[in-house]
């Protein structure tokens, strides 16, 4: 580790205001990292958003990593700046998932991210398997952010 580094004390569950800002005031894409049945990591792109200390994002039912969820809840996300390569935030939790039958949470991020509510900018979607809000509970946040 370098000396620059600041890791939180083990069991930090609280966003640092910095990143609660961070995650507020930009369109960040976050990673988020699950277990897949065969106990390798499945990693994903995801819009995101912050309520609390808890972070959301939306998939459908049939894709791998709520499928991961459902199994097995553990996740990580990353939150890297794209100009700042250095900065970084990873949060460890448990994820809850919700249904969402109004596609409320790929609106609002959506509109958030590109000016277009989720149809008009992915028209596909009528198409989407049904959908889940990820719920993030941190049990550990690390990194410099």
């Amino acid at each position: 580790m370098r000396d620059a580094d600041v890791v939180l004390p083990t069991g930090m569950t609280e966003l640092s205001p910095e990143l609660k800002a961070y995650l507020d005031e930009s369109n960040v894409y976050a990673v988020v990292a699950t277990i897949g049945k065969n106990g390798q990591p499945h990693q994903t792109v995801v819009w995101i958003k912050r309520d609390g200390d808890d972070l959301l994002y939306s998939t459908t039912v049939s894709r791998a990593q709520a499928k991961n969820l459902v199994r097995d809840p553990r996740i990580s996300v990353l939150v890297n700046p794209p100009d700042r390569p250095f900065l970084y935030a990873e949060i460890v939790g448990t994820a809850t998932l919700t249904p969402d039958p109004e596609r409320a949470l790929p609106n609002e991020l959506s509109l958030r991210y590109t000016g277009l509510p989720y149809a008009e900018f992915n028209p596909a979607s009528v198409n989407d398997a049904d959908r889940v809000i990820v719920r993030i509970t941190p049990d550990r946040v690390l990194g410099r952010l």
